[in-house]
C-alpha cells in the first residue's frame, strides 16, 4: 500500500459531522498529516444563530487547528462548507451543489449523527438512518468516488456478546420501520419505543445497527468502509495532549469526580475498550477495538483519575474529588444519598439563605442523569474481532504501520 499522505495528494474529500467531535478530529488530521490533499467539503447547517460559514470559521479557529496554522497559515483555503440539513429530503443540498460533488467528489466520510442515547426514536432515525440512505444515494452520483466511510459504534451490535467484524441481520428492516413510524404521532411512538428497541440500551445503539443495514444494502454499487469505534476520548499525543471538546460518555464521569459524585455503579473488572484512528480502504468492517491487545479495566481509573487530581490539584472545587467505583447496587444507592443529594440539598440550603438562586442540586441531578445512562455499558464486557483492522495495519507502509502501532499501544482517554 502506498503512503497514506500520497494516497491523498490531489484528492478531494467530503465530510459529515465535521464539527462534530469526531468530525473535528479527522478535518484536523487530513490538513495536518495530508497536506496535498486537495479540497475538504463539509456539508454544515446554520445553528444557533450562526450561518455554516461562521460555525466553520469558528471551528477553524480552535485550538486543535494551531499546528495546521502553524505548518500552513492559509490551510483554510482547502475547506469548502456546504449548505446542508440532514433532516430534509435530499439533505436539502441545491442543485449546483450536488453537481459539483458529484464532478469531484473521491472520499466521502459520514461521521454525522446523533449520538444522544436518550434521542426520541424518530429523531434518531431521522439522523442516523434515513441521512445515510440519502447520503447514500448522492455518492452513486459521483463519478469518480474510490471510497465511502461509514462511521458506526462497536456498540451497534451491544446485544451480542462476542461481536465479529460483519454485519449482523437487523433487529427490523429498516424500510419497514421508516414506513410504519412515518404516520405515528411523537406520543405513539414513545410509547412503542421500548419494545422496538428490544435488548438493546437505547435508540442509538438500535439505529446505529439499522445504518449498518442500509449501508451493506449500497455495498455492490460502492466501495464501503464501516468503521466501529469503541469508547473515544481525549487526544493522546496528536495534535497535541489531552484535547477534548465536550463532556459526553466517561469525560462526564471524570467531571462528576470534580463536583464529588464519590461513588458509580460499575463493574471494575469489565473492560474499557478503545479506539484507534485508521482509515481502511476496502469495502469490510473495521471494529476498532483494542481491549485484547491492550486491556484496561475500570478499576484502573480510580487511581489514575485520583492520581491525576493529586498532581494538578484544582484550584476552585465544591468538595475534594474522590472516586469509588462499587457493582453493588444497594451501596451505591445509600452513597448516593449520604454523598451526593444530602450535601446538595445543604449547599442550596445556604444558597436560599444567602440569597443567592439553588443550583447543586439540579447540577448533581444533571450529571446523575448522566452517569446512569452510561451504567450499560460500564457493568459490562464484550470481545470485538478485529482481525480486518489487523490485516489493514499489516498492509500499511513501514511508516504508516509505525503509527498506528504505537496508537494500539498507547493507552488514551475515554469517551463513548
Amino acid at each position: 500500500m502506498a503512503c497514506i499522505s500520497e494516497w491523498y495528494a490531489g484528492k478531494n474529500v467530503l465530510i459529515t459531522g465535521a464539527t462534530g467531535f469526531m468530525g473535528k478530529v479527522l478535518v484536523e488530521k487530513l490538513l495536518r498529516s495530508c497536506p496535498e490533499v486537495k479540497a475538504l467539503y463539509l456539508l454544515v447547517r446554520p445553528k444557533a444563530g450562526q450561518s455554516m460559514q461562521e460555525r466553520v470559521q469558528d471551528m477553524l479557529m480552535c485550538k486543535l487547528f494551531d499546528r495546521v496554522r502553524e505548518d500552513d497559515p492559509e490551510f483554510h483555503q482547502k475547506i469548502i462548507p456546504i449548505s446542508s440539513e440532514l433532516t430534509q429530503p435530499g439533505l436539502a443540498l441545491s442543485a449546483d451543489d450536488v453537481q459539483q460533488l458529484a464532478d469531484c467528489i473521491n472520499i466521502v466520510f459520514h461521521c454525522a449523527a446523533t449520538i444522544r442515547f436518550d434521542e426520541p426514536l424518530k429523531h434518531a432515525l431521522q439522523l442516523n438512518v434515513i441521512a445515510t440512505q440519502q447520503l447514500l444515494a448522492l455518492a452513486q452520483q459521483m463519478q469518480h468516488l474510490q471510497a465511502f466511510i461509514h462511521i458506526s459504534t462497536a456498540y451497534a451490535n451491544c446485544n451480542r456478546r462476542h461481536i465479529d467484524e460483519v454485519i449482523y441481520p437487523p433487529p427490523v428492516e429498516p424500510k419497514k420501520l421508516i414506513d410504519s413510524l412515518e404516520w405515528m404521532d411523537d406520543a405513539i411512538v414513545r410509547d412503542i419505543t421500548p419494545r422496538l428497541i428490544g435488548d438493546r440500551p437505547n435508540t442509538y445503539t438500535y439505529t446505529k445497527a439499522l445504518a449498518e443495514c442500509v449501508v451493506q444494502q449500497e455495498s455492490s454499487k460502492l466501495n464501503i468502509g464501516i468503521i466501529r469505534p469503541s469508547i473515544v476520548g481525549a487526544s493522546w499525543q496528536e495534535p497535541f495532549s489531552g484535547w477534548i471538546d465536550n463532556f459526553n460518555g466517561p469525560s462526564g464521569v471524570f467531571i462528576a469526580v470534580t463536583m464529588s459524585l464519590h461513588f458509580y455503579l460499575i463493574s471494575e473488572d469489565n473492560k474499557i475498550r478503545y479506539y484507534i484512528s485508521n482509515l481502511p480502504k476496502s469495502a469490510l468492517v473495521y471494529n476498532c477495538t483494542t481491549g485484547g491487545i491492550n486491556p484496561f479495566h475500570w478499576g484502573e481509573i480510580e487511581h489514575h483519575v485520583m492520581s491525576t487530581f493529586k498532581r494538578n490539584p484544582l484550584e476552585q472545587a465544591f468538595r475534594r474529588p474522590n472516586a469509588n467505583i462499587t457493582s453493588n447496587y444497594l451501596i451505591n444507592q445509600y452513597w448516593i444519598l449520604v454523598s451526593h443529594k444530602f450535601p446538595a440539598l445543604l449547599y442550596d440550603l445556604f444558597l436560599r439563605l444567602s440569597g443567592q438562586k439553588p443550583q447543586m442540586m439540579r447540577i448533581f441531578n444533571r450529571l446523575h442523569k448522566a452517569i446512569g445512562l452510561l451504567e450499560y455499558f460500564s457493568s459490562q464486557d464484550w470481545e470485538w474481532n478485529s482481525d480486518n483492522m489487523n490485516m489493514l495495519l499489516n498492509q500499511l507502509s513501514p511508516e504508516d504501520r509505525k503509527v498506528c502501532i504505537h496508537s494500539l499501544r498507547a493507552r488514551c482517554h475515554y469517551q463513548l
